[in-house]
Order: structure tokens, then C-alpha cells, then sequence
């Protein structure tokens, strides 16, 4: 890095205030160097995003578009491999039931 320039910026309310209390709870030293993170962080979010562009657009230059089938194929595979971390019922459910059967007893 070459140094520090000066800023000044307009961004949504919320969204100032959701660092500044970042900021608070010692999250970031102080709200310039918050800023310079979600900057880096967009920077190199586009980067990958460029990246992965330039890999199709070479992928599909060698071997043809990708089709919709290979697409729906890929998708399968990775969700036949994905670890699931939650229970397959969702615990909202669960507490549904329960209030459900509180009010029943009465």
C-alpha cells in the first residue's frame, strides 16, 4: 500500500451506522479502517467474479457453450455431495408444533 488519501463519501444511514457500531464493539480500530476493509473486500469479490468470467468465456471458447443440462447436472452432483449441517426439519417447525399442541391441552 502506498499511503493514505482522504475521502469523503455519501452512503446509506443504516449502513453508517451499522459500522460505527462495528466500530464501537471493537470490530475495527476506527471507521476509516472499516471502510478500507469493505473496500478491499469488493475489490477482490469483482476480482473473483472477472476471473470466473474469463474462465467460462475460455472454457466455452475451447469446448462450446455450456448447456442448461450440464448445468442442472453439475448442480445435482454438488447437492448429492453437500453436507447438510441443520436437521431436515427446520426447527421453526418444531417450535410450531409445540405451540400448536400447548394450545390443544387448554
Amino acid at each position: 500500500m502506498t499511503g493514505k488519501r482522504r475521502l469523503s463519501v455519501s452512503v446509506d444511514a443504516e449502513l453508517l451506522a451499522a459500522a460505527e457500531a462495528a466500530v464501537e464493539r471493537g470490530e475495527a480500530p476506527t471507521l476509516s479502517a472499516y471502510v478500507s476493509v469493505g473496500l478491499r473486500n469488493q475489490l477482490e469479490n469483482d476480482q473473483r467474479l472477472r476471473a470466473g468470467r474469463e474462465f467460462i468465456r475460455e472454457y466455452e471458447a475451447a469446448h462450446g457453450e455450456i448447456t442448461e443440462e450440464e448445468i442442472n447436472r453439475a448442480m445435482r452432483s454438488l447437492q448429492s455431495r453437500a453436507i447438510h449441517v441443520r436437521p431436515s426439519s427446520p426447527a421453526s417447525k418444531t417450535g410450531a408444533s409445540r405451540a400448536s399442541e400447548s394450545r390443544s391441552r387448554r
